[in-house]
Parts: C-alpha cells; structure tokens; sequence
C-alpha cells in the first residue's frame, strides 16, 4: 500500500502564501497534524519512506513514521520562482500555476510532472514494492501528482484536483489497475 501524505502546516500555509523552495518548517499545528497521522497509522508497518527534499515533507514523513526518509529530489515541489512565498490572491496564474511570462523561474508544468512519474514508475518498477507499505511525503503539486498517476493526468492538466490538504493523506496500491 502506497501512503501519499502532504507535509502538516507551515506559517506560508497559515498566511495563505505560495510555498515552494524557498519553504519554511512546520509550525506546531503541523507538527499536530504530523502526529496525529502517526497515531492514525501506528499499526502500519512501513517497508519505505521517500520525501522531497524540503524540510517541512522531511519533517512530515519523520514524525508519521520515525523512519529517517529517502530524499528524492525528483519529489521537490514545484518550483515557483519569483512568485514563491508571494499571497496566492495577488499572483497572477496561468491556469493553475504562477504565470511564467510574469514571474522568473517558474518551472515547466509538464517537466514537473515527468520528473514525479519517472519517480513512481521506477519505484512500481522495484521487486517487492507491490507487497510493501511505503510512505511518499510531499506537497500539494507532488501528492496531486502521484494521484494523478493512479487516476490519470487529467486532459486540462490540473493534477491539483487529486492532491491532500496539510498533513493529510491518500492511499493508493500498485495491483489495482490505473484508471
């Protein structure tokens, strides 16, 4: 079974800013949300535990697990660039990122995605993994994402309709077929 849990709230969440690399760690509701989704799942024993390698999904998958996790950079979140830690109401979008033609340094959305799938697709890949209890701890834009491979990418793009709120989690199994 494949846990796919978004990191618990920072102070960017809290004030309603866009959190990207330039994220900050959990604050104590996070660190709640994160423990709490440990008690939640006390009785899973996990075979893996992957994270981005931002802090507060570090932090996250730490908390739920007590496992020290596999940093993967291919599950960083999307790269906002100039438009990170701006308020989400002042940004200007193209769809449901921060315009490009705008902000500097915002990353390709379908190279984004490429770079999660390559991830689970070399993890599905992996002898054993079918049988295994993993944890995958991300973001917004990398749990939408990874729904998005269990589910399919919808025809608009928006991965974002499959993603957890803060400290929240989707399970997923590699032997079901992929809608």
């Amino acid at each position: 079974m494949i846990y796919v849990i978004r990191h618990g709230e920072t102070d960017l969440n809290k004030e309603g800013r866009l959190q990207g690399r330039l994220g900050m760690p959990l604050n104590e509701k996070g660190i709640k949300q994160a423990e709490c989704q440990k008690e939640k799942l006390a009785d899973i024993k996990f075979d893996y535990v992957f994270s981005s390698p931002q802090e507060r999904a570090i932090q996250t998958a730490e908390i739920v697990t007590g496992i020290q996790a596999i940093i993967d950079p291919r599950l960083d979140v999307f790269d906002l660039g100039e438009a990170d830690r701006l308020k989400k109401a002042e940004v200007k979008w193209s769809g449901v990122i921060p315009d490009a033609q705008v902000y500097k340094g915002v990353e390709e959305i379908h190279s984004y995605i490429k770079r999660v799938l390559e991830f689970m697709h070399e993890l599905e890949a992996k002898p054993g993994v079918r049988e295994a209890n993993i944890l995958i701890s991300g973001h917004r834009c990398t749990t939408g994402c990874i729904g998005g491979y269990f589910e399919g990418i919808p025809e608009d793009g928006n991965i974002l309709r499959f993603s957890s709120d803060n400290g929240q989690y989707r399970k997923y199994n590699f032997n079901l077929p992929l809608a």
